[in-house]
């Protein structure tokens, strides 16, 4: 299959999302290039209602845009206490065009809602010496879309189990990460090393059933 070749398109502009599937598919000795290094690329309206449309859809425009096999996905966080929000609008929970710390403080402030109407009730907890409150229950979700013009389209499903903190914590990752606590890792994603974060992620995983797909 031509996605097993020595690069593939990753359809993103996130400078984030590029660097995860670069660390991702260095092991393979593959290449990734994002949509950066495509200036023609035509926009996508992400007008999907699940992240399985949304991937499938910027998978196949691009990829018929080039003629190249291109991966794409679409990910975001899922709250228990949202009742799944922000989900497919994890990117643009607080409006187009919001920066990762608006979306952040975006869902602090809903939890926080929740919290002082009773809804929620806040555990304290240590995360890496730093005392917090754990909100809710939370999952990333990461669909990836394979579409190659000489090969059957694939989709994948991967997840990542965490709880949502009340303040941000750590430097790294994007999105939010630093407000992601994985309880097994003792940690944020923020706080994580690339490589630690690299073997528990969604994308990681969705990116593990992907690969068995191939080899089948």
């Amino acid at each position: 299959m031509r996605a097993l070749n020595k690069e593939i398109v990753v359809a993103t502009r996130n400078s984030g999302k590029t660097r995860e599937f670069a660390s991702l598919f260095e092991p393979l000795g593959i290449q990734v290039r994002s949509l950066n290094d495509f200036p023609d690329a035509p926009d996508i309206v992400e007008d999907g209602e699940t992240f399985e449309a949304n991937a499938r859809k910027k998978a196949k425009v691009i990829s018929e845009a080039f003629g190249l096999p291109v991966l794409a996905d679409d990910s975001g966080l899922c709250v228990d206490a949202l009742n799944g929000a922000p989900g497919v609008y994890s990117a643009r929970y607080a409006g187009e065009g919001a920066a990762d710390s608006d979306n952040n403080a975006k869902l602090l402030q809903e939890l926080n809602r929740l919290v002082e109407e009773g809804a929620i009730v806040p555990e304290p907890a240590s995360v890496a010496g730093e005392e917090v409150r754990l909100l809710s229950p939370a999952r990333f979700v990461c669909v990836l879309a394979l579409y190659d013009p000489d090969a059957p389209e694939q989709t994948v499903e991967g997840e990542c189990a965490g709880v949502i903190v009340d303040r941000p914590l750590g430097e790294g990752g994007f999105g939010y990460d630093p407000l992601f606590y994985v309880p097994g890792a003792g940690q944020t994603m923020s706080q994580m090393p690339m490589e630690a974060k690299n073997g528990i992620s969604h994308r990681a995983a969705a990116l593990r059933k992907l690969q068995e797909l191939l080899k089948g």
